[in-house]
């Protein structure tokens, strides 16, 4: 027997991907989540990765204290910057190539403390 208050209807949909089971809004539009804030002790650290990626370089940057939505924002005004690449998951920002130096700069411009990590 089905309960009364399965809403059941859309999960996928090839205009907006992913939907929220709770209020049916894209999930980068969700209106029921609460914005969680990682937290951290402030500082923005970027290294260079080149593990398991097939030798190729990637710029790591971790510690940004933004939410989700912005942080996307931020990766992609880098990458822009940058002129190619990346992705943002988990609260990190990769953009492929190594371009320490640039993104590290771009940061500090926009007020946050950056530190190199790794070598």
């Amino acid at each position: 027997m089905k309960s009364k208050n399965n809403q059941g209807g859309l999960v996928y949909s090839t205009e907006h991907g992913r939907t929220c089971p709770s209020c049916r809004q894209p999930v980068a539009a969700c209106t029921c989540k609460q914005v969680v804030v990682p937290a951290g002790d402030g500082i923005v650290r970027v290294s260079r990765d080149t593990k398991s990626r097939g030798g190729k370089c990637v710029t790591v940057i971790k510690g940004v204290p933004l939410d989700a939505v912005a942080l996307a924002a931020l990766g992609k005004t880098l990458k822009a910057a940058c002129g190619t690449g990346g992705t943002t998951k988990d609260g990190v920002i990769e953009i492929q190539g190594d371009h320490c130096e640039l993104v590290m700069s771009k940061l500090k411009a926009q007020g946050y403390t950056v530190k190199r990590a790794g070598g």
